[in-house]
């Protein structure tokens, strides 16, 4: 019995896509992963998380320090693509992997994941640039942000502000609206977020989106949750300025 082996790279977008995603600075692929790929993974991750010896990799933390089991199923879990395989091939996924050398030219390696839970009532994260928190050099830095469930602007999906990624760094400093946001981020400064739109998700489809591009997300006033999974990339030839993400993953 012979293995078939994924050879060829993907080229999941059309030029109205590129184009679409040089102009606004992200992009959605609708169900680029299957209900089954999904429900499979947020089962895995939940069996991780309730285990009673669960890793130490896997705990939940702030800030670097441990904190009560209750966090288990909100606190994100940082990294997993180190130590769990099942994460690792969702960072790997072929459409991921054909999409971002699309749009950066070239094949791109891994370099963060984060599995979010967001449970009804957590906050939002103010509007930021990613490139704020991951410095690399070119900048390359995108991410792709996978929708673990059904995310509206009930249970805190994320807003953009489209064609913002063309504006440069912009500063940062405190976040001004703790009822709706997380103290410990830091907020864009100079820019109207007013402007700023819902990027409603199905299930399974992916948001792709620049590192300059100005994004949030608010707080989750439903009874349902919003699970994601998000990992960030850079295109093979970049560097990254911190210490904790210089270990670039291949997506071949």
């Amino acid at each position: 019995m012979s293995i078939q082996v994924q050879s060829e790279r993907l080229n999941p977008l059309t030029p109205e896509q590129i184009r679409c995603y040089r102009e606004d600075g992200y992009l959605v692929i609708k169900k680029g992963c299957s209900d089954d790929l999904i429900d499979a993974f947020n089962s895995h991750i939940h069996s991780i998380r309730s285990s009673d010896s669960m890793p130490d990799w896997a705990k939940p933390r702030k800030g670097g320090s441990a904190v009560d089991d209750k966090d288990r199923y909100s606190v994100r879990l940082f990294n997993p693509h180190l130590h769990d395989g099942f994460s690792l091939q969702m960072m790997k996924l072929p459409v991921v992997r054909g999409a971002l050398a699309q749009l950066l030219g070239d094949e791109a390696a891994g370099v963060q994941s984060m599995y979010f839970y967001k449970e009804p009532g957590s906050p939002g994260q103010a509007a930021h640039q990613d490139y704020y928190y991951i410095k690399n050099d070119p900048n390359t830095l995108t991410a792709a942000w996978v929708a673990m469930e059904y995310t509206n602007e009930d249970n805190g999906c994320l807003y953009v502000i489209p064609g913002t990624h063309k504006l440069g760094v912009l500063p940062h400093g405190a976040v001004k609206n703790l009822q709706e946001h997380e103290a410990w981020t830091h907020e864009v400064e100079d820019i109207d977020l007013s402007m700023e739109i819902p990027v409603v998700m199905e299930k399974g489809d992916i948001l792709f989106f620049d590192s300059n591009l100005i994004h949030s997300s608010t707080r989750n006033r439903s009874e349902r949750w919003r699970r994601s999974y998000v990992c960030h990339y850079i295109r093979h030839d970049s560097t990254i300025e911190r210490d904790d993400l210089k270990k670039k993953i291949s997506l071949i």
